[in-house]
C-alpha cells in the first residue's frame, strides 16, 4: 500500500515498450536460412552484406529503395538477394512472445496506459497492426522510422516523453538492448531490461506491487 500511495502523488504508473525482442521473434536468419544452404555464405551475406549497420539507416528513416541502390552495386552477385530483405521482411519474424502479448492485455484491463517505442523501419511496420491485432491495445505508437529518430538518441525518449505525456519517475521502459535501457536511465525512467521474455510478468509485477 505504501508504494502505490507513493506513485499516486506523482502519476499513475504507465509502460512504454520496445517490440522487437519483447513482442517480436525477430531475426533475419528465419528468412535466410532458407536462401543459403551454405551456412557460412549466410552469415557473410548477413554480416557484411545486409547487415545490421547498414538495416539500422531503415530504421533511422532511409527509404528502402535508397538502401537497395547504395548495396546492390557494391554487391551485385547478391541483387536478388538484397531484394528480399525488405519484401519477405514478415517472414524475418518467427512468431509472437505470447506472455508479453498476455501481460500485455492484463494491463490493458486494468486502465494501465501502454505505448511502444520502437526501432523500426516505417515502410515495414505499415500494416503490421492489421497483421497482429494485439498491436491495437496500445494507446499509441512512436516508430524511429516515421519521426527519424533512433534509440538510444536520448532525443526519441523527450519525444516520447512529450506525445505521451510521460513522467518519466512513474513509466516503465522495457527494451531488451543494454544500451536502451541506459539512455531511459538517464532521463529518470523506471526499466526493466527484458533478456527473456518469458520473465517479463515477473518483472512487470514487481512496478505494481
Amino acid at each position: 500500500m505504501i508504494a502505490i500511495k507513493l506513485y499516486n502523488k506523482i502519476g499513475i504508473m504507465k509502460f512504454l515498450f520496445d517490440l522487437g525482442g519483447v513482442f517480436f521473434d525477430w531475426d533475419p536468419n528465419h528468412l535466410y536460412k532458407d536462401v543459403f544452404e551454405n551456412i557460412k555464405e549466410r552469415e557473410f551475406f548477413l554480416t557484411e552484406v545486409c547487415n545490421d549497420q547498414w538495416n539500422i539507416q531503415q530504421d533511422a528513416g532511409r527509404s528502402i529503395a535508397e538502401a537497395e541502390l547504395e548495396l546492390i552495386p557494391k554487391f551485385p552477385n547478391y541483387e536478388n538477394e538484397i531484394k528480399m530483405y525488405y519484401k519477405n521482411h514478415r517472414k524475418m519474424i518467427k512468431g509472437v512472445f505470447e506472455k508479453s502479448v498476455d501481460v500485455l492485455k492484463k494491463l490493458k484491463d486494468k486502465n494501465y496506459e501502454c505505448y511502444v517505442l520502437s526501432n523500426w523501419s516505417a515502410e515495414t511496420f505499415a500494416g503490421m497492426t492489421d497483421d497482429y491485432p494485439f498491436l491495437k491495445l496500445f494507446d499509441g505508437f512512436l516508430i524511429s522510422g516515421e519521426d527519424k529518430l533512433m534509440k538510444p538518441d536520448t532525443a526519441i525518449y523527450k519525444l516520447a516523453k512529450n506525445r505521451f505525456k510521460l513522467n518519466p519517475e512513474v513509466t516503465v521502459f522495457i527494451d531488451d538492448k543494454q544500451e536502451n535501457i541506459e539512455a531511459a536511465k538517464r532521463l529518470n525512467f523506471k526499466t526493466i531490461h527484458l533478456i527473456d521474455p518469458k520473465n517479463i510478468e515477473i518483472e512487470i509485477n514487481k512496478f505494481l506491487i
